[in-house]
């Protein structure tokens, strides 16, 4: 079972769950970090958005705190790869060193963790693959004692949340468990509950390099038709301990965000993800949209759905205008 206190023990934690209204205070940013120095790349389908170097990302935190952002979702960018995301489990990665930076910036911002071997792995499926006769299959379990690992790493570095997107069976209550078993108890689960196998993630997959080398991701993530098992897999997710759950992607699946709202207690976020954001930058840049009313209505939309948090790639614009 959760721990209601998770969700109340700090302003910003509070602040991020607790408003009905489009709120800054509700948003999470997705930032991306990668290894090296004074690099800032330009990811050309998500215009606006950029990898940064940790020395440009210190320079980046200051101006976010500047207009009101406060709450980061961290993706780690590599370039060290092999089949067993080996990379994801060391203390010094990526992940864990934007952590310390951040929490060094400012305590009171709220980290959360991508917690997934789809960045980590070369041949860029979320878990562990193994024989099963003479096909290839993902190894459910012993991809959740990884992803257990990883949280871990995490969370000793000082992240709030971790966020398993992976899709694995029974991830949340091993993460639940591995964080319990090592003193990080306070650091708190927002799961992928609901994560579909979206045509909208490509714009994500060249900002991080994931996209699978071997078939798809349609034996773990969910068919698009599937809404009832949708609602199913979050109560599970609730059930194993899950804080926030999440539905991804936002504007697709309003009516998961709905039913689940109608349905559960725990705080919902909404995953407005890079395809959806794409649309809107490109008909911006033919001159067919108004920028800040199409977002922020469709922001409302999302919220108006039952979402508790949105998270955003146009957060850093949205915090601007509101």
């Amino acid at each position: 079972m959760p721990r209601s206190r998770r969700l109340r023990r700090s302003d910003q934690i509070r602040g991020l769950t607790g408003s009905a209204s489009v709120n800054k205070a509700n948003f999470i940013y997705p930032l991306f970090a990668i290894e090296g120095k004074s690099k800032k790349e330009a990811i050309s389908s998500l215009p606006g958005q950029y990898r940064y170097t940790l020395d440009i990302l210190k320079t980046e935190l200051k101006e976010l705190k500047e207009i009101g952002l406060n709450n980061f979702l961290i993706f780690g960018v590599v370039d060290n790869k092999d089949q067993k995301g080996s990379y994801a489990l060391t203390k010094n990665q990526i992940v864990a060193e934007a952590v310390k930076l951040i929490k060094d910036t400012d305590q009171n911002f709220l980290v959360f963790t991508d917690i997934c071997l789809c960045g980590y792995t070369d041949h860029g499926h979320c878990g562990l693959i193994k024989e099963k006769g003479n096909q290839l299959v993902i190894d459910n379990d012993e991809t959740v004692k990884l992803l257990g690992e990883m949280a871990v790493i995490h969370a000793k570095a000082g992240a709030d949340f971790a966020a398993p997107s992976a899709m694995m069976d029974f991830q949340v209550k091993g993460i639940r468990a591995a964080l319990d078993n090592n003193t990080c108890e306070d650091t708190g689960i927002m799961s992928y509950s609901a994560k579909f196998l979206s045509a909208f993630y490509g714009p994500f997959r060249e900002a991080t390099g994931n996209t699978p080398k071997i078939s798809d991701r349609s034996t773990y993530q969910l068919p698009v038709n599937h809404g009832k098992q949708a609602i199913t897999e979050i109560g599970q997710d609730i059930d194993e301990g899950a804080d926030i759950v999440m539905v991804k992607p936002a504007v697709m699946y309003l009516d998961i965000i709905n039913e689940a709202s109608k349905r559960y207690n725990a705080p919902i976020a909404a995953y407005h993800v890079s395809g959806e954001y794409a649309m809107i930058k490109a008909a911006v840049q033919k001159g067919w949209l108004d920028e800040k009313r199409a977002v922020l209505e469709l922001f409302t939309s999302i919220k108006r759905a039952g979402a508790d948090i949105i998270i955003s790639y146009y957060s850093k614009e949205a915090a601007k205008w509101l």
